[in-house]
């Protein structure tokens, strides 16, 4: 049930937690950040395939490997967000969407605005920190 939104709508703690407009909202958030990634990814592999020139130099080739190794991981890294993405997306549909996974609290309107791919209130994040600081120290 799509509403019409105005461009400078933002979600408030005025109107009730994930009604229509709230999940609109951020459904073209994630909608919109998806595709951005997604862009960016088909414009590194464009770049990748034109720069397949071996540098003679060997510091230059060293440079450009280096290069290539981190558009890769970054890449990597943004394959896995669009997972994110895609599970929040989910959870939208399903009625999950903004509600920690956890507690089964909302999850503050200003957390998703900032990381819309949230699945635990900030509280809970800070727990999940901690625990997993304490047995990374063990």
């Amino acid at each position: 049930m799509a509403t019409t939104l105005q461009p400078d709508y933002r979600p408030s703690d005025d109107e009730p937690f994930m009604s229509p407009r709230q999940l609109d909202y951020f459904r073209r958030k994630l909608l919109l950040w998806r595709e951005e990634i997604l862009r960016e990814s088909l414009e590194t592999l464009q770049h990748l395939q034109e720069d397949t020139v071996a540098e003679p130099d060997l510091a230059d080739r060293a440079s450009t490997e280096s290069e290539r190794a981190l558009e890769l991981r970054t890449r990597d890294r943004q394959r896995k967000l669009i997972g994110k993405i895609d599970a929040a997306l989910r959870r939208i549909d399903d009625g999950s969407y903004g509600y920690c996974e956890e507690t089964g609290e909302p999850i503050t309107l200003r957390r998703l605005d900032a990381r819309p791919i949230a699945t635990l209130s900030i509280e809970a994040q800070e727990r999940h920190e901690r625990r997993e600081r304490t047995y990374r120290d063990e």
